[in-house]
């Protein structure tokens, strides 16, 4: 079984960076794709930022350009280096692994981490 844990959040100004880690543990046998999603108060959550187990990488528009995501394979973790952090950053941040449960997919998710972006 998957458990993703994350860590990093925090306050940052506007133009700061923030490093998200998720780690993950159990089995990465099944592991198709990782990824960190966010939720702001009062909307939905929305895709930050995907990687696939081939290492192909996707992004949100807007935050292509600032945000990376990455792994280390060694360490069975996740990141998401922010940059150049806006206040409508502000959100709770979530790991997410996609899972391959033959016939279907299945979604594990940590248990988030606050990023507060303000002066």
């Amino acid at each position: 079984q998957v458990q993703l844990v994350e860590s990093g959040g925090g306050l940052v100004q506007p133009g700061g960076s923030l490093r998200l880690s998720c780690a993950r543990s159990g089995s990465a046998f099944s592991i198709v794709a990782m990824g960190w999603y966010r939720q702001a108060p009062g909307k939905q959550r929305e895709l930050v930022a995907t990687i696939t187990s081939g290492g192909t990488t996707n992004y949100a528009d807007s935050v292509k350009g600032r945000f990376t995501i990455s792994r280390d394979n060694a360490k069975n973790t996740v990141y998401l280096q922010m940059n150049s952090l806006k206040p409508e950053d502000t959100a709770v941040y979530y790991c997410n692994a996609v899972l391959q449960v033959l016939p279907s997919f299945m979604n594990v998710w940590g248990q988030g981490t606050q990023v507060t972006v303000s002066s």
